[in-house]
């Protein structure tokens, strides 16, 4: 059979498993759903056993025994930045409090930013404090569970649990800790020890790796829970973002990753990116690398918001529906803000909106009209990039949103740009097979296994009428922001039964 190399992924619905050979040849892949908890209003987390751990032996055990045999090497991204608070054995103390989805330490971001200031912040970390960053969820921590609080010795996310559970080793890598704002220097690539003890007193903080390093290998005890080798290669992995933009090749300046999933995510490589309040500058994954991002707080999760209202029909009529519509959906425009906005905006009481209702509309047009939001999110983010200095020259799109054809059509529209379609597009355990041949010494860092499979092309006939409802979608929210505000309230002060 050959080497193999594993790569895992843990994603906020599923888990992925991907073999592939050492010259990127894929040879089989797994995938498992699940879901999270939402125990409050603001609240999302996983279990860290029950989901993340159990992911990866269910996923492992789905391969054959020759498969697991062959595998000379493994690494696993996963949801990020999240917070699971472990005792000093490495044993999870609650569940993980997940990334910027999870808007409950808030009142923390604004007072860490007030102590520290928000310039000297994004100067050092190169973000600004928001329900993204670690720090301030470390803080609400303290605070709202001493009892957890008073046993947490260590901390760890998706990808870090998973290698502690493989070898036993402490670490997490650059990219992932470039997140932990306001804990880590992004200048000096290592933790800010003075803002550090303040924020987390008495933590130990595990030691810092690139995402293709080794961080340890498999033990014995992982062998006999896993069924793979025992001293197998194991890297030190990252944030599943980043590892899909790298599995997909976007590796060289300028170039873009726009994921298409539960929510749109944007990685753009900029080797000399300076801080902007905007975005998130976060260390990338070659070492010293550097990366520019953005993320809306949903995009996948709007259709399948709009499927189950609607009454459950297949997503292919609703394209079909969609396709259908005329574009600009007879001059129906959304606000794609129903979990607040991460990017440009940071506004986690952004609410949605639809303007322009009339009883001539149906429903491919609001199907249609929710492509288009989150299209116009996009070129916000985008345009966010190119006015902090940085120039996406080249998309390439990833994810299960691009499939069929429709939405990565209407976002070439909206934006006017190109986007290059690679293959295999897989999501992040490709990129995780890769860095597992990597750490293993197996495969190059700069070695390109994705290939471009084709490329979507603005219809630039379009242009005239998505520029004018661009601008009425950027000023929809200025225009609603005090009353979404005062919606949000009520609805966090009385949240609405299912």
């Amino acid at each position: 059979m050959g080497e193999l190399l594993l790569g895992l992924d843990i994603g906020t619905s599923s888990s992925k498993a991907v073999l592939a050979k050492p010259d990127g040849t894929l040879v089989d892949t797994v995938e498992r759903a699940h879901g999270v908890s939402l125990p409050q209003p603001g609240w999302v987390e996983h279990d860290a056993e029950l989901v993340w751990w159990a992911d990866i032996q269910a996923l492992l055990a789905r391969f054959d025994q020759r498969q697991r045999a062959a595998v000379h090497g493994v690494c696993v991204s996963g949801i990020g930045p999240c917070l699971l608070p472990l005792d000093a054995k490495g044993e999870p103390l609650r569940p993980a409090i997940l990334y910027g989805v999870d808007t409950r330490a808030t009142e923390e971001a604004e007072e860490l930013t007030e102590r520290y200031g928000a310039d000297e912040v994004v100067s050092v970390g190169g973000s600004p404090l928001t329900s993204q960053a670690v720090g301030p969820k470390l803080l609400w921590l303290r605070r709202h569970e001493p009892e957890i609080w008073a046993r947490t010795r260590r901390f760890s996310m998706a990808s870090s649990f998973a290698v502690m559970r493989l070898t036993g080793e402490y670490v997490l890598d650059h990219h992932s800790a470039s997140q932990c704002n306001p804990l880590y220097d992004r200048g000096l690539s290592r933790w800010r020890a003075d803002w550090a003890e303040e924020v987390a007193p008495g933590l130990e903080f595990p030691r810092l790796l690139w995402p293709g390093e080794l961080a340890g290998r498999l033990s014995a005890e992982a062998a006999a829970e896993t069924g793979l080798p025992s001293g197998v290669p194991v890297a030190a992995g990252t944030i599943d973002a980043w590892s899909e933009a790298f599995g997909a090749g976007v590796a060289a300046e300028g170039d873009t990753m726009l994921s298409y999933g539960t929510t749109m995510f944007i990685v753009h490589v900029a080797p000399h990116a300076v801080p902007d309040p905007r975005l998130w500058l976060t260390a990338g994954v070659a070492p010293g690398s550097r990366t520019v991002a953005a993320g809306m707080a949903t995009s996948g999760a709007l259709t399948t918001w709009f499927r189950a209202i609607a009454g459950d029909p297949p997503f292919e009529q609703l394209l079909a529906e969609a396709g259908q519509t005329p574009p600009g959906a007879d001059a129906l425009v959304v606000l794609p803000y129903f979990a607040g906005e991460r990017t440009p905006l940071f506004d986690p009481m952004a609410r949605g909106a639809m303007l322009g209702l009339t009883q001539r509309h149906t429903r491919g047009h609001l199907y249609r009209a929710l492509l288009e939001a989150t299209a116009f999110g996009v070129r916000h983010n985008l345009e966010a990039v190119e006015s902090a200095g940085r120039d996406p020259r080249r998309l390439v799109a990833v994810g299960g949103g691009t499939r069929g054809g429709l939405w990565a059509q209407v976002v070439s529209d909206v934006t006017g740009r190109e986007q290059d379609m690679p293959t295999p597009s897989i999501g992040a355990s490709y990129g995780d097979a890769h860095l597992a041949g990597t750490a293993a010494g197996l495969v190059p860092l700069d070695a390109r296994w994705a290939k471009v499979a084709g490329t979507v092309r603005p219809n630039v006939a379009l242009q005239p009428l998505y520029d004018q409802l661009y601008q009425v979608y950027l000023q929809l929210y200025p225009a609603t922001k005090s009353l979404a505000h005062e919606l949000a309230e009520l609805q966090l002060a009385a949240p609405i039964s299912a």
